[in-house]
């Protein structure tokens, strides 16, 4: 199947669901890539499920390249989104392409996401002047949760929602591509999608939006630190993982493994040589 384009993802709007998931590394890729995803998301919460930090305001430009290189290099027909991490942006429209031109030409990746609403319509509007695809994200932005009372649903009351709406409309109108919703009321994601001239991702925002999105750890059940209400785990890796290398340090220490099916052997007549 070819690669999915910007045209492609706002033909499919309300007419079939968007599939994206976040990877950080080759391996994950190629299975993303295989098993049909749509989208790949290179989400700056590799640094909370793979770098192990308390939040994603401690990732770097380096480490997006980094690993964003390793996903390219395992899903080369997906289309690649990568996230421009906690201070790239915020400084300026001059720093803002700066870092968002660094990031596509070092990795590949075919669009950039940005957090926040109405704050970073300039931002948004001025990068994709510039010809750099833009993915926006607004409801709960895990970049700012601080501000936000930590990482809890937003929009529960009538003038949050209102602003989400606005923050919604206002990163459309500004020229992202698609709007990723995050724990919102599954009815506000619907009528804010209603709205909308492009695709809205859902991640905790229920049914009625275009696509959605998971973190791989969590579908795949590998982070420990919490499991989200709107998490499905679809497998329990850690336990799987956990007990096939218990078994090891079991088989290794009971002089197991390796087993003779396991070990290189060599002819008699060398190893009488080396005697």
């Amino acid at each position: 199947m070819p690669k999915y384009t910007v045209p492609d993802f706002a033909a499919m709007q309300g007419k079939q669901k968007i599939v994206m998931l976040t990877a950080y590394d080759y391996a994950g890729a190629v299975m993303a890539e295989t098993a049909g995803v749509d989208v790949i998301l290179v989400g700056d919460s590799l640094g909370m499920v793979v770098l192990g930090y308390e939040s994603t305001v401690f990732v770097t430009m380096q480490d997006m390249i980094h690993h964003t290189r390793a996903v390219k290099r395992g899903a080369k027909e997906t289309f690649v989104v990568v996230d421009l991490p906690f201070g790239t942006f915020q400084t300026g429209l001059t720093d803002a392409l700066r870092n968002a031109v660094h990031l596509i030409r070092e990795t590949g990746a075919d669009a950039v996401k940005i957090e926040g609403g109405e704050e970073v319509t300039e931002i948004i509007r001025h990068l994709s002047r510039s010809g750099i695809p833009v993915v926006a994200h607004v409801g709960l932005t895990p970049q700012t949760a601080v501000n936000l009372g930590g990482f809890k649903v937003q929009g529960k009351t009538v003038q949050d929602a209102q602003q989400i709406m606005q923050d919604a409309q206002a990163v459309a109108d500004a020229g992202a591509f698609m709007v990723v919703l995050e724990a919102i009321p599954a009815p506000l994601a619907q009528r804010i999608t209603e709205r909308l001239k492009v695709p809205t991702i859902g991640i905790g925002a229920g049914p009625h939006t275009d696509g959605q999105v998971l973190v791989y750890h969590d579908l795949l059940g590998l982070f420990d630190r919490f499991t989200p209400k709107f998490v499905k785990q679809y497998a329990q890796m850690a336990k799987l993982g956990t007990e096939a290398i218990q078994n090891y340090v079991t088989e290794v220490k009971a002089g197991v493994f390796p087993a003779p099916e396991h070990s290189f052997s060599m002819k008699e007549e060398v190893l009488s040589r080396l005697y």
